[in-house]
């Protein structure tokens, strides 16, 4: 399939060159001063992989803990710093940079026919400064652990605990700038390095989203660096902003944290939605329904999504006027997701579905966002939330969100793009069993919670009543199937790597521009510069007709 001038219409063979962007050249030094926008995305991949163990173990202990009402397998204290963790590495180690970083860098550039990022040695700058903060959040928890979760409050985090809250708030700090460079170069690069032909509208909506996750990494993170940059002044100097004991005020820093973080969270789904949106017109064979309505709903819930923090602080004493709009926009912000799923649904109807392994997690991605969604307009609601807040209701909505819709929509991506990236085909067997096990596993473990939240079971407590013993235990099981799910993806894709079978150019007969260039790449991209002639998801007139 081509939609532009390729080397593959200009005669050549390029599969069987054999040089590409992994042998260009050899040798650790040769990765950690690449600038190529791939090794980049690769080096990226395995670091987010490593914080997504790192998280899933924490996730198990803390499960493993639930599975009595008492001591299981430690003590309260441990089990504060197991759900802390678990809570930082999967969000700021994992989350937030996955999708973009990984996959949007290492496919940004080739979607617009591009050889690289506007800023290549910015963008392995922001791979360092990604691994320091990476360090200094370790180093917290080998010097103490971090018992504050993963949104350190006030005043708890700035005077009480006495874990190393300073280590692993200068590492979320320093991963900040990361997340700024990449957001930066994402927008120049889009603006200025686009093929001759690649208009706004023909760009791929996987770019759209990266465009509108970019304008928020560049706008809000600041907002979340300044104010754990307070935080660490006034724990390590006890200059009063927070506490107050110290004459500081502990709902300002709710007021700025929830001004970072509810964007955030459209920094995790919002690469996913795109993603989902590949993956779905690709393995359908059908051109994607309501381009623009989809292109203009990215931007949309990114400018919205600076609007809605409150929704955050329903029982925090602000007043029954600011609840009320922060209400009424929770459920404004809810229009443009659902556009985006009629949309989505629109385009697979009368399509050719091929249920391929990227298709499932792009189903099983619609299925977990609806429930993630709508499960978020209750807690949007004043009175119902007043009765949910601080539930394990909230636990499972947040997992479904952020698990179920963002992790899946991105092991989706990477089934979809490994051919791309590592030139090798994966065990379709393997990888469906994989999918299946994390599918159930998944739901199993937090639809539960769902149950338990209604039932009033509160989150972050270590012990709870014996009613809610037989639910917590069943929630217990359910993580370990979903952990064997995650398990065999990982020696599914590996194996891949020594014994998967060669991958042709385009395997998913795609019509994207990353399709147009051998698997994998060369270091260049393309051999020439390719010319733009169709809408990214238009197939020939030929195979229309």
């Amino acid at each position: 399939m081509a939609n532009t001038a390729t080397v593959d219409e200009l005669g050549h063979a390029p599969e069987v060159r054999g040089k590409n962007y992994l042998n260009q050249t050899a040798g650790v030094w040769s990765w950690l001063t690449t600038v190529d926008h791939k090794r980049i995305g690769i080096m990226y991949l395995v670091s987010v992989l490593v914080g997504f163990g790192l998280g899933g173990i924490f996730a198990l202990l803390v499960r493993l803990e639930l599975l009595t009402p008492k001591k299981t397998i430690m003590d309260a204290t441990m089990y504060n710093q197991a759900f802390t963790l678990h809570g930082a590495a999967m969000v700021f180690l994992f989350i937030i940079p996955s999708i973009p970083a990984s996959l949007g860098n290492f496919f940004l550039p080739l979607m617009i026919g591009a050889k690289d990022v506007a800023f290549p040695k910015l963008n392995l700058l922001s791979l360092y400064l990604f691994w320091i903060g990476a360090v200094f959040m370790l180093a917290a928890i080998v010097t103490g652990g971090v018992d504050t979760g993963w949104t350190f409050y006030v005043p708890y985090a700035s005077g009480v605990s006495t874990t190393s809250v300073i280590s692993a708030t200068f590492g979320v700090f320093v991963m900040g700038f990361s997340s700024i460079l990449t957001g930066l170069n994402f927008i120049v690069t889009l603006h200025k390095l686009r093929a001759p032909g690649m208009s706004w509208y023909r760009m791929p909506l996987f770019l759209w989203s990266l465009y509108a996750t970019s304008i928020i990494q560049v706008l809000a993170t600041p907002v979340l660096g300044i104010t754990l940059l307070l935080l660490i002044f006034e724990r390590a100097f006890h200059i009063g902003i927070f506490d107050p004991t110290l004459g500081g005020d502990p709902v300002l820093f709710q007021h700025f944290f929830w001004f970072y973080s509810h964007p955030a969270v459209y920094i995790m789904i919002l690469p996913g939605m795109g993603v989902a949106t590949e993956i779905l017109t690709t393995h359908s064979k059908r051109r994607v329904f309501g381009y623009k309505a989809i292109a203009f709903s990215s931007v949309a819930i990114a400018l919205v999504s600076f609007l809605v923090w409150g929704h955050h602080m329903f029982v925090s004493g602000q007043s029954e006027l600011s609840s009320a709009i922060f209400s009424f926009l929770t459920f404004f912000v809810a229009i443009p997701s659902g556009v985006k799923m009629f949309n989505w649904l629109g385009t697979l109807w009368g399509g050719s579905i091929r249920f391929t392994v990227p298709m499932l997690y792009g189903i099983g991605f619609l299925f977990l966002f609806a429930i993630g969604g709508l499960t978020g307009l209750f807690l949007g609601t004043l009175s119902v939330d007043l009765h949910l807040h601080d539930t394990y209701f909230v636990v499972a909505h947040f997992h479904y969100v952020m698990m179920g819709s963002t992790a899946i929509a991105f092991f989706g991506g990477l089934h979809h793009w490994w051919p791309k990236m590592t030139g090798k085909m994966y065990d379709e067997k393997l990888a469906r069993v994989g999918f299946a096990l994390t599918f159930i596993g998944f739901n199993w473990t937090f639809f539960t919670q769902f149950i338990l939240g209604t039932r009033g079971m509160p989150r972050r407590y270590y012990n709870y009543l014996d009613q809610f013993q037989p639910l917590h235990a069943f929630s217990t099981y359910g993580s370990w199937v979903l952990g064997t799910g995650f398990l065999i993806t990982f020696i599914c894709l590996a194996r891949s790597l020594k014994n998967g079978a060669p991958a042709p150019a385009n395997p998913w007969d795609s019509t994207t521009l990353e399709w147009q260039t051998q698997s994998p790449p060369i270091t260049e991209n393309f051999e020439k510069a390719p010319i733009v002639t169709l809408d990214a998801y238009e197939r020939p007139a030929e195979e229309t007709a």
